[in-house]
């Protein structure tokens, strides 16, 4: 879980420079879709679904500019993470 400046506010799993910069580069990746869809009026965004070579990304917007980044290994189940991920951006909005 990241603040609005990309600063890391907790994470789980490997402590990993790489997985910080990962998750810098997504939440400015998130700003930018935020201000085009604002532009458009297209409404919110829900979630941000990034596929490479090596791994897929799911970035979800929380309240008050936090976000969340899961990374998926290849060959994990994209759409259980999907899911997941859904259930905790619930979790954490209610909490916030």
């Amino acid at each position: 879980m990241l603040d609005a400046t990309g600063e890391v506010v907790a994470e789980a799993g490997a402590s990993d420079e790489r997985h910080r910069l990962i998750g810098i580069y997504q939440g400015i990746a998130l700003a930018a879709v935020r201000r085009v869809l604002e532009r458009l009026r297209a409404g919110e965004i829900y979630y941000v679904l990034s596929r490479y070579e090596e791994r897929t990304v799911i970035v979800r917007p929380l309240r008050d500019g936090y976000y969340v980044v899961v990374m998926l290994g290849p060959g994990a189940d994209v759409a259980r993470g999907i899911r997941r991920s859904a259930t905790a951006q619930d979790r954490m909005n209610e909490a916030m």
